[in-house]
């Protein structure tokens, strides 16, 4: 009786705790409605961290702050992780700014939704159904629709305790790995000891989260012929960019060499081949570029293929003035950033398993066969109907904007469609257009691109439609021609 009345009495405390009742009112409206909670909380995310951002002691030198759009701008690129810019951050930040902006990019780079439940955890000591079914939104998007999921899940709700560890652990570990081995050679870059520390930290942070913020001047190219700093940031780059599933999916593989799932599969081949192709097509067609790699010892320019290749998918860091580039090899970013990387990652696009799924769909129908197949597994069709929504809202959201800064700025097209496709898929890489002087207008489009990108196309549609519904009865079938 004594040990009921205090399991009874401690579940009152608990109801009585106001942490706990707001995480349960929170983790309520999260299962409600995933995506539109999701763009809330991203949203509020955003909005407060503008208002920091705008404080006087925000901003680098005394008496002034930063003006709205600019620290609105910042605030959406560190919390989207995108890593464009309009201002100088090696410069232009105070300390408690750039605290700020570190903060955001963690929080954004882990996804809210995952930090809220790991918050959850914390408060209230245990994770519940409502808690798995908020981070299991951030690890597959089809999870934002009502209703079950019909494919095999990349990861499983009596997982996600393990991946809410996974996540946590890894990017703590991570990152700390990459601080400790980025500060060595800023040292012998002439740092002091303490500068060293923060800004490596800061710049690996940068890196696993794909941001692409440089804490100093001028930049990465400074770094252009160190095969030691280009690799780690690449490796960082790259795990962030896989995404925390896929990690969790690899430990999990080395701890028990059970099988990958085909969401682990899809994701590493589809980006190995990217990274290839990539790097392949940048190195024939700069080759010969004076301002880029022609500029460049025969040695190096391989290396500076493949880093732009990786960073080119989301990482945004570069060692070679992107604004030089040949038109063609501009056209073909385009495409690496489009695509982006691993999905429930810190990369943003249409995702490498969205294209992936689009091939195997082109494939089966070239052989003449109903079903898609990728590793001895069939893939349903309505992963296909979901890749096909993605790239049909990305397309139009990248279209919509592309317009609205050209006739704001009357830009050239390449230059500006670079831009565009670097914010929606939150890459960070520039041709010079996002600056100071880019107007006003044209910074508020791009960190609303910024913002739809990192949303997520899918959980933008899902909590933009009214309700969500089952149709009970299907209509007479009838084929258009296409092709």
């Amino acid at each position: 009786m004594a040990t009921s009345n205090r399991i009874r009495g401690n579940r009152i405390d608990e109801r009585g705790n106001p942490l706990v009742r707001t995480w349960s009112a929170l983790s309520e409206a999260a299962t409600a409605s995933p995506a539109r909670f999701a763009i809330l909380i991203f949203t509020g995310l955003i909005l407060i961290t503008t208002l920091l951002l705008t404080l006087p002691i925000a901003k680098a030198g005394a008496g002034s702050s930063a003006p709205l759009a600019d620290a609105f701008f910042t605030a959406v690129s560190a919390v989207c992780v995108t890593g464009l810019t309009t201002v100088d951050m090696a410069s232009y930040w105070s300390p408690f700014g750039t605290i700020v902006i570190i903060l955001a990019m963690q929080i954004g780079g882990i996804g809210v939704l995952t930090m809220a439940s790991i918050l959850g955890l914390i408060v209230a000591r245990r994770i519940g159904l409502r808690a798995k079914l908020m981070a299991a939104s951030d690890t597959n998007a089809a999870r934002v629709h009502g209703g079950p999921v019909s494919e095999s899940q990349a990861v499983r709700l009596g997982e996600i305790g393990g991946l809410l560890f996974t996540v946590a652990a890894s990017a703590i570990v991570i990152e700390l790995a990459i601080t400790a081995l980025v500060v060595p050679r800023l040292l012998l870059e002439g740092f002091d000891p303490w500068t060293a520390i923060w800004q490596g930290f800061y710049l690996s942070l940068s890196a696993f989260t794909n941001t692409g913020f440089v804490p100093f001047a001028p930049g990465m190219e400074r770094f252009a012929t160190d095969p030691w700093m280009l690799s780690v940031l690449s490796i960082a780059v790259f795990l962030g960019a896989i995404g925390f599933p896929v990690i969790f999916a690899l430990a999990r593989w080395l701890r028990t060499r059970a099988r990958l799932s085909i969401h682990a599969r899809i994701t590493l081949m589809t980006t190995l081949i990217l990274i290839v192709v990539g790097a392949l097509a940048i190195g024939v067609l700069e080759w010969s570029n004076s301002a880029t790699l022609g500029g460049q010892d025969g040695v190096v320019r391989p290396m500076t293929a493949v880093f732009t290749s990786i960073m080119s998918r989301s990482g945004g860091l570069s060692t070679v003035d992107i604004g030089e580039m040949n038109g063609s090899t501009l056209l073909v970013l385009d495409m690496l950033m489009f695509v982006g990387g691993g999905s429930a990652s810190t990369a943003g696009g249409i995702k490498v398993t969205t294209l992936a799924v689009l091939f195997f769909a082109a494939l089966a129908e070239a052989r003449g066969v109903d079903d898609m197949e990728a590793f001895e597994r069939r893939i349903p069709n309505d992963v296909l109907r979901l890749s096909v929504s993605i790239v049909l809202w990305g397309a139009s959201i990248v279209a919509t904007a592309s317009i609205i800064i050209l006739h704001i700025t009357k830009a050239p097209l390449d230059l500006v469609l670079f831009d565009v496709i670097s914010a929606f898929a939150t890459c960070g890489l520039s041709t010079g257009l996002t600056s100071n002087e880019l107007p006003d207008a044209a910074k508020y489009v791009l960190a609303a691109t910024m913002w739809a990108g990192r949303v997520g196309t899918v959980t933008l549609a899902a909590a933009l439609a009214a309700s969500q519904r089952r149709q009970l009865f299907r209509r007479a079938e009838e084929r258009p021609i296409v092709g």
